[in-house]
């Protein structure tokens, strides 16, 4: 964010607001209404999930509330809503016989969710393309076109579909302590693993990146052609569009996620302006000595660090305590850890960062993962850290591996024809999306700190990998900084593709460092 963006965001919040009923109410009226959340949120351009939020324990802000307003305001002076009891949901719900199309179509009904409320079904006036085979299905569930009957379904007529899993599921409001989900691709039931097919029927990769170039090409044309304005607009909608990315990438998708979990007081700041308790081991080191002589330093620029960083361990739902326990490579979070002596300061930097004073201290899943890494017998650079307590929950690598692969596309697209107008937007939506994750009023949708210091320790962690392989090649390392920025002696084109695609390296300064062990040495003896 900008400082005129933070200046702005302090205007917006000045001055009256729109006056919104209690979540309750909310509820009621659009359920009296008979619309589906799915509906009101694309009337809105937010999310299903934001409106679940809406209707529990939290509010919307800025343009979006008058909006929200002016529709609750229409529905209250429609219906009687202050002495009338609610609908039952069971009576709301869209039935066979109103959908001349699906005659045929079983009654309808609610498909039940893990720790929340029922997906919406609602009837389509026109079919959509089913999110898990393609064809045409006249029903809608949690917003996504899909067959209610399994056998409707083309691709897969014997086996029932999987419960379509809406991106972001919201919590009840008062914290709700559960068993974490450990389902991972290697530990699901036979029934899971023979969906295959089915899910990877809306794998087109063309979908989600049709987003980013449908909004790009639309941004061009309101402001007819002016590259700087459109790039303007498209950076300010970065985080919106993101979530709207995410939704897309996550349709159908086999886990569930927490958007807005209970937190320990560990990832809540401080105070106001201050940080939480996390360490996420930012390099931020320089090397002390030189080899003798004058030597040219390249300064290596690592690209879309953070994109590349979305490839890592999350943890799914809930974070739960526990002490004493090992690592479970199945379950992600942060630990409290004795960090290992480290003793090869002088030519690599510290796993754990720069850190002065000794001690425990809270890291993340990657840092934890990359000190048991390097202590154990392959490189044997320290000894194992020692790890006191941990919250974690059940995880996965690949949680926002479509939203990530989705934004790379678009990037190496853009590059690739030289459109530096959805290059800047596609580095700011996946930028800006990591640094909102946490307490943020620019991203209401989602609540993850655990996530954001997650991601950018991942980062981290990556940088100082490419150091350690830098090393073990015979390069002399001179310094590493934060996520992207990698200074080596020698010939790093032999160890480094060179470009800009996110798995090579581009130049951003050369210079020379050192001394002339010949000049010194000649001056000291005419002295």
């Amino acid at each position: 964010m900008s400082d005129f963006d933070a200046i702005d965001s302090l205007l917006a919040g000045v001055g009256p607001k729109a006056k919104l009923p209690a979540p309750e109410i909310r509820k009621e009226l659009r359920e009296r209404a008979q619309l589906s959340k799915a509906e009101v949120a694309r009337a809105l351009e937010v999310s299903p999930s934001t409106v679940t939020a809406w209707e529990k324990d939290r509010d919307p802000v800025g343009e979006t509330r008058t909006k929200y307003a002016y529709l609750l305001d229409g529905l209250a002076a429609k219906f009687a809503t202050g002495t009338a009891p609610v609908t039952p949901p069971a009576a709301t719900e869209p039935t066979v016989a109103q959908a001349p199309a699906a005659a045929d179509a079983p009654t309808l009904s609610p498909v039940p969710e893990e720790g929340g409320e029922g997906d919406e079904v609602e009837v389509l006036a026109a079919p959509e393309p089913c999110v898990l085979c393609g064809h045409p299905a006249a029903h809608r569930v949690a917003g996504f076109a899909q067959h209610l009957d399994p056998a409707a379904c083309q691709t897969t007529p014997a086996v029932p579909p999987a419960r379509p899993a809406t991106t972001l599921v919201q919590p009840e409001a008062a914290p709700v302590r559960k068993p974490a989900a450990r389902t991972s691709r290697t530990t699901a039931r036979p029934s899971e693993r023979s969906q295959g097919p089915a899910r990877r029927a809306f794998q087109e990769p063309s979908g989600p990146v049709d987003l980013i170039g449908q909004a790009v090409q639309a941004a061009l044309a309101e402001h007819h052609g002016d590259v700087d304005a459109a790039t303007a607009v498209l950076l300010k909608r970065a985080i919106p569009d993101a979530m709207r990315l995410l939704d897309e990438t996550r349709k159908g998708a086999r886990y569930d996620v927490i958007a807005h979990p209970w937190i320990p007081d560990i990832l809540k700041k401080q105070t106001s302006r201050g940080a939480d308790q996390i360490w996420e081991a930012r390099p931020k080191w320089t090397r002390h000595e030189l080899p003798p002589g004058r030597h040219e330093v390249t300064a290596l620029d690592i690209n879309g660090a953070y994109l590349s960083a979305l490839k890592t361990h999350l943890p799914l739902g809930q974070l739960e305590h526990s002490a004493g326990l090992p690592h479970d490579r199945r379950r992600a979070g942060v630990h409290l850890i004795t960090p290992p002596v480290w003793e090869h300061e002088a030519v690599l930097p510290n796993p754990i960062g720069q850190r002065d004073e000794p001690g425990p201290l809270w890291v993340t899943e990657p840092t934890l993962r990359l000190l048991l890494r390097l202590s154990g017998p392959k490189y044997g650079l320290c000894a194992p850290p020692e790890i006191h307590e941990s919250y974690t929950s059940g995880a996965t690598e690949n949680l926002l591996e479509k939203f990530r692969i989705a934004l790379k596309d678009a990037r190496d697209t853009a590059i690739e024809q030289g459109d530096e107008v959805t290059l800047e937007y596609v580095k700011a939506m996946y930028s800006k999306f990591v640094s909102t994750m946490g307490e943020s009023n620019y991203n209401r949708e989602l609540y993850r700190p655990d996530w954001m210091h997650i991601v950018r320790s991942q980062a981290f962690s990556n940088l100082w990998l490419k150091a350690l392989k830098a090393h073990d090649e015979g390069l002399t390392v001179v310094r590493a900084m934060g996520t992207d920025e990698l200074h080596v002696i020698g010939d790093w084109r032999s160890v480094f593709p060179e470009g800009r695609g996110v798995t090579e390296v581009k130049v951003k300064d050369t210079y020379t460092a050192g001394t002339d062990t010949t000049e010194h040495t000649e001056t000291e003896g005419e002295g």
